[in-house]
């Protein structure tokens, strides 16, 4: 291929999730960390094609994360701490998202502990690390005593014998499973007030009949269909939509993919069933048609108009007498969302007992 045929260099190295933006391309060109077939690259417009193999070697002086995913956590995370306190006359103030200083974690879909690293890197005392997969995990945090593995457990067999306590944040990064399967078993092993960052993976809601080539989901009103769809699920089985964020790397094949901001509520009232048409797919439209920029930049943080209001009614409200979980089929009472770290020190136990 000549130098100037197929996609420049710099711009498939972003469209792959290699690099952050055409300005870190070219700094990892410049650095001589890009190779093709072996050969390294010099230029950011040289010629890409479709089926060339492109690799950026590891850079020696950063140790990195267990995996890029990791960056689509940390990425989001920093949105929602920029954006915490923002919001508009109809969507009302944005609160603080998810406080991982301190918290019991749980990471559904853990594969090598991309978003377990960064969990515990900002300072987590816990993480539940649960994936489908064996020997995954890289062994630097299998041994890291703060980690808790269960392997060969499908999210969907989840259960609160696994967690042990009600987690204040749960993370998630499945593949090969639509979220709808799995947000049931999620719902019955967090409390009112658990913060979740789901990522939305369209090309594993839309269907295999609706994947363009390469497996990527290339329409847009697509995206916007199943990311609102996610959301409505979430609404059903209690877990208030918040916020949908664009992550800031798409998937290993161009994929673009979303994260729902989500607190846990009570799954008694219907909030979700009042405004999820209209204000989650105005939310997920805004995200879909957010585009990195060629320098990069943070995600915008995108609020869903009244699930902002109603998390805000529900840390107004008086705080509940027992951190005891409800029996199963019990409605819990709606309680306040306790940053990790507040005056509260009992965990929430997932059953009767203690943890």
């Amino acid at each position: 291929m000549g130098e100037r045929d197929g996609a420049r260099l710099d711009g498939e190295l972003v469209r792959r999730g290699l690099a952050r933006s055409r300005r870190h391309a070219a700094e990892l060109v410049a650095a001589g960390r890009v190779t093709r077939a072996g050969t390294v690259l010099t230029k950011p417009s040289t010629g890409v094609g479709p089926e060339d193999v492109v690799e950026v070697a590891p850079d020696p002086h950063d140790p990195g994360y267990a995996s890029r995913a990791a960056f689509k956590l940390a990425g989001v995370l920093d949105a929602l701490d920029a954006a915490a306190g923002e919001g508009s006359a109809e969507a009302g103030t944005l609160p603080r998202g998810p406080v991982v200083d301190g918290a019991r974690c749980l990471d559904l879909g853990a594969s090598t502990g991309g978003f377990t690293d960064v969990l515990l890197r900002r300072g987590a005392r816990e993480v539940v690390a649960v994936d489908v997969g064996h020997d995954q995990l890289v062994p630097a945090l299998r041994a890291d005593p703060r980690v808790v593995v269960h392997e060969g457990l499908n999210v969907r067999d989840l259960s609160p014998e696994h967690v042990g306590v009600v987690p204040d944040v749960v993370v998630g990064d499945l593949s090969f499973i639509s979220l709808a399967m799995v947000l049931p078993a999620v719902a019955g092993v967090v409390g009112p007030g658990t913060d979740l960052l789901l990522l939305v993976k369209p090309q594993f809601e839309v269907g295999r009949e609706r994947l363009g080539s390469g497996g990527v989901v290339r329409d847009p009103a697509l995206h916007v269909e199943v990311v609102a769809a996610v959301a409505r699920h979430a609404a059903l089985v209690g877990l208030r939509p918040l916020a949908v964020v664009p992550s800031p790397l798409p998937g290993p094949s161009g994929n673009r993919e979303y994260f729902w901001w989500l607190r846990a509520g009570d799954p008694g009232r219907a909030d979700g069933a009042t405004f999820e048409d209209e204000a989650l797919e105005g939310a997920a439209a805004q995200a879909v048609a957010w585009q990195p920029g060629p320098d990069g930049g943070p995600p915008p943080v995108v609020a869903v108009a009244r699930a902002v209001a109603a998390s805000v009614e529900l840390s107004a409200e008086p705080p509940a007498e027992t951190s005891a979980r409800p029996p199963a089929g019990a409605v819990p009472p709606p309680a306040p969302h306790a940053a990790p770290g507040a005056t509260e020190t009992t965990d929430r136990p997932l059953t009767g007992g203690a943890a």
